[in-house]
């Protein structure tokens, strides 16, 4: 049973070191050197959201095929990507804020 609890309306600095005390207590490694197989993570983590919004949606799929919650396959996108932020010592929030305003001086057509 895990101890591990998030606070009422997270920042996403709060869903980032969630994600750190979850993969100690879970027992996942946190170094560089497993990057690779976290970004492999990530893609079939993508590959599951992209099934569950396939039938969503309405599109076919093999009947052999499980589908999920969309809610909850986006969900372990999130901590994929918190623990590579993590890994890689980015502040994600800050990094979103950067990227926002450089976005905000595009020009999108």
């Amino acid at each position: 049973m895990s101890n591990l609890s998030l606070k009422q309306n997270p920042t996403l600095a709060d869903l980032q070191a969630y994600v750190v005390a979850a993969m100690r207590e879970r027992g996942h490694s946190d170094t560089l050197a497993d990057a690779p197989k976290r970004f492999m993570l990530l893609l079939e983590e993508s590959g599951e959201f992209a099934r569950a919004a396939r039938k969503v949606v309405g599109m076919k799929f093999a009947a052999d095929t499980h589908s999920s919650e969309l809610a909850d396959e986006a969900a372990d996108l999130l901590i994929v990507l918190l623990g590579l932020c993590n890994m890689f010592d980015i502040d994600l929030e800050q990094a979103f804020r950067n990227k926002e305003e450089k976005n905000k001086q595009r020009e999108w057509k």
